[in-house]
């Protein structure tokens, strides 16, 4: 597991995509916590999101999970490894990037306290999604129209849904942190039982 942690830390370091997005996610995560609190929660989730399905759709679209299968011919492994990798590297991310909000106001301090506490789940989220639909391109396409027009025109983010939760979790509001566990739980179950389906077909 260490070693399969550290490849992929590697991996991220040394992909020009995958640095790039987490400065990118970064950048614009910390201008909008210069701004408000809120804002830098909800780019948080988002860059937090992104970053975990590049690091995982990247193993099929670069061809890459074959040789990782080989390599760890247990899949399930791999997979938790590919999580933990995302929930550091996105810990991290976040933590840096609310520097600003952290030493704004005491509720700013807490909303960013409360966002490292649901960040991680964002990450296994992400990640899982990735695993089951292995390709990043439909994910962004589906995530944008899921975001637009199901949470926010539609439920004005209101209805427990994955992104309206993890907000209700951030700024600390009713069973957030609650129905977003279990939209991450319900998402890596998928993805556990997608590790078993054919590489070959994506």
């Amino acid at each position: 597991m260490t070693a399969l942690v550290r490849s992929q830390l590697y991996r991220m370091v040394t992909i020009r995509s995958s640095w790039l997005s987490i400065v990118l996610f970064a950048v614009l995560a910390a201008s909008f916590g210069i701004l408000e609190a809120y804002w830098w929660a909800l780019f948080v989730g988002i860059g937090t999101f992104g970053i975990s399905v590049l690091t995982v759709a990247q193993h099929y679209q670069h061809r890459t999970a074959a040789l990782l299968y080989l390599a760890q011919p247990k899949r399930l492994p791999v997979l938790l490894a590919l999580v933990l990798t995302t929930v550091g590297v996105t810990l991290i991310f976040a933590a840096v990037t609310g520097i600003p909000v952290y030493f704004e106001d005491d509720l700013s301090q807490k909303m960013y306290e409360r966002t490292l506490l649901v960040v991680p789940i964002m990450a296994v989220f992400g990640a899982a999604t990735a695993a089951i639909v292995r390709r990043s391109s439909w994910i962004f396409y589906g995530f944008g129209v899921w975001f637009v027009l199901i949470e926010g025109l539609a439920g004005q983010m209101r209805w427990p849904l994955p992104i309206s939760s993890y907000l209700d979790a951030a700024r600390g509001v009713g069973f957030g942190r609650l129905f977003f566990l279990g939209w991450a739980v319900v998402a890596l179950a998928g993805a556990a039982l997608a590790l078993f389906r054919d590489l070959t077909s994506d």
